[in-house]
């Protein structure tokens, strides 16, 4: 992972973890420093895919031709590499856009290391992605910020072209957009401090467990954990950040969420 990159984008949560106050969770017994893991038992697989509105054909097409010659030539594994193994990719885009059309792009970035802020710009393996795609079909790539809840919408009404935030293809998604091919391959992880009792997702399902999940309202991660533990059980926060927070202080416990981001929010709270 490009710790450098994604460290910067969160390094905030570390100071806010490490001031936390006590709250009333199971698994917290002192919350001041409290330490975080990335259990090593995945909670479910899921492929990544870019979002176009489903009447805009051609431009799905557009971008499953340059998608799939960016995966074939070997670029998209370059900039995923660049930010999951910081493995320097030595790649350039959007050099000069001036006076092309342009490509709008929603995202949430807030989802180490595939969307993020560095510098007052979004960065990351979806926003590099999407500038390659962009150089191919000799566009201007222009990324647009908001609530994950508002991007199928904002594509579905025409108000963005793509949508790219780590989103997962699902049957109610499909209903609003269409998908490209896959680009990526997330993994739902399960966040937890270093002394829970939860020590796999069987803990989660065993009989007569009441752990408290915490999710990014709407992901994938909200979904599977609704549906199979109940809303009774799910916390929705508007962030995985928020998530990860209400974990440190003692308000839920555990938290699921990809991966990559989770694996990034561990490393700034126990920096």
């Amino acid at each position: 992972m490009k710790v450098t990159k994604i460290l910067a984008v969160i390094l905030a949560l570390g100071t806010l973890f490490t001031l936390a106050a006590c709250g009333t969770g199971k698994t917290a017994q002192t919350n001041a420093g409290v330490k975080l893991k990335v259990l090593d038992t995945a909670y479910v697989s899921e492929d990544y895919a870019i979002c176009v509105a489903k009447e805009n054909t051609d431009l799905l097409f557009k971008i499953n031709t340059a998608l799939g010659e960016l995966i074939d030539n070997g670029t998209v594994k370059k900039i995923v590499d660049n930010y999951i193994s910081n493995v320097p990719d030595n790649l350039t885009f959007q050099q000069n856009t001036d006076g092309m059309p342009v490509l709008k792009m929603a995202t949430n970035a807030t989802f180490p290391p595939y969307e993020f802020v560095q510098d007052n710009k979004i960065v990351g393996i979806d926003a590099d992605i999407a500038a390659a795609i962009a150089d191919k079909l000799g566009m201007k790539l222009v990324i647009q910020d908001m609530e994950f809840d508002s991007i199928i919408s904002s594509v579905a009404t025409g108000k963005s072209d793509i949508g790219m935030a780590g989103l997962t293809v699902t049957p109610d998604r499909e209903e609003s957009v269409a998908f490209s091919l896959s680009y990526a391959t997330g993994v739902q992880s399960i966040i937890v401090p270093e002394n829970s009792p939860i020590t796999s997702v069987d803990a989660l399902a065993a009989d007569g467990a009441t752990y408290t999940i915490g999710v990014q309202q709407n992901t994938t991660g909200d979904l599977y954990a609704t549906d199979q533990f109940g809303a009774e059980r799910v916390r929705q926060y508007n962030s995985g950040a928020d998530a990860v927070s209400a974990l440190v202080t003692g308000k839920i416990d555990c938290v699921i969420i990809d991966n990559e981001p989770a694996k990034a929010f561990v490393a700034a709270n126990n920096k």
